[in-house]
């Protein structure tokens, strides 16, 4: 393989990563698809043979990830709003899946990886996304 060539081996590892990074953040958005959101806005997970939250039977209140399994199946319908009812960290979270996705497909595309700037970026907007599944639990504890 010529050295020029778009499929150079030094690339060889930034497209397997690139590779794995999609497969990783596809497979709970494809999951998500598959499950009918619970019309409570909670408790999804359970379709999947998981148990309630141990959170909720052990104190009677919500953890922060309350509503998350239920908010992705609503992002994966374009329900966005009703997501965001559910879990608003979440939804979020399934946004960021989802651009991350893009990132990894120019990642196994170009076989180079992504800037410092897009790295930094990326790390902040998920230690905003954490800030905000924070808040939004307080607010739905002060609110209960």
């Amino acid at each position: 393989m010529p050295s020029g060539s778009r499929w150079a081996s030094g690339s060889r590892c930034a497209r397997a990563v690139g590779l794995l990074l999609i497969a990783t953040l596809l497979t709970p958005l494809l999951i998500a698809s598959q499950l009918q959101p619970s019309d409570s806005g909670l408790g999804t997970h359970q379709r999947l043979g998981l148990p309630p939250c141990s959170v909720r039977m052990l104190f009677g209140i919500r953890c922060p990830s309350c509503g998350m399994t239920t908010s992705w199946a609503h992002v994966t319908r374009g329900n966005v709003i009703q997501a965001a009812r559910c879990n608003t960290g979440g939804t979020l979270l399934a946004g960021y899946a989802i651009a991350s996705i893009g990132i990894a497909a120019g990642l196994v595309w170009t076989g180079r990886w992504p800037s410092r700037q897009v790295l930094r970026t990326a790390a902040i907007v998920l230690i905003g996304i954490a800030s905000v599944t924070f808040v939004d639990w307080l607010y739905r504890l002060l609110r209960a």
